[in-house]
């Protein structure tokens, strides 16, 4: 069985996006109300696509909305954050108890070598 040893830098990364939200709903709270009207989109942003929403605010022009270039930057984020959760899915695949939907399916047992012949 591998182990991971990367401590805390592994969930630190993976919150990255999620932290910057959060430092910037706490500095610009005034740049989430024209891009969202509500507090309830951001909050579902930040569970399940927190790079996506982060790169919605920041290229958000109020008035205009998004154009050109900056859907390529959106898809971009949606790409990578559900790329980010299936590539988890993947890596803790093995990880699945046997027998419930999704684990990988049980190793043949070993093969035992034959008997030696007796003379």
């Amino acid at each position: 069985m591998k182990f991971n040893n990367s401590g805390c830098l592994t969930g630190f990364v993976a919150g990255l996006s999620r932290i910057f939200l959060v430092f910037v709903w706490i500095a610009r709270p005034a740049n989430f109300t024209p891009v969202f009207g509500s507090w309830i989109v951001p909050c579902l942003g930040f569970l399940f696509l927190p790079f996506t929403t982060l790169m919605y605010i920041i290229l958000y022009t109020p008035g205009v909305g998004l154009t050109g270039l900056d859907w390529v930057w959106l898809i971009l984020a949606v790409v990578l954050d559900v790329g980010h959760v299936g590539f988890t899915a993947a890596t803790n695949r093995d990880k699945i108890p046997q027998g419930v939907p999704g684990a990988l399916p049980p190793e043949p047992p070993a093969s035992t070598p034959p008997a030696a012949p007796t003379a």
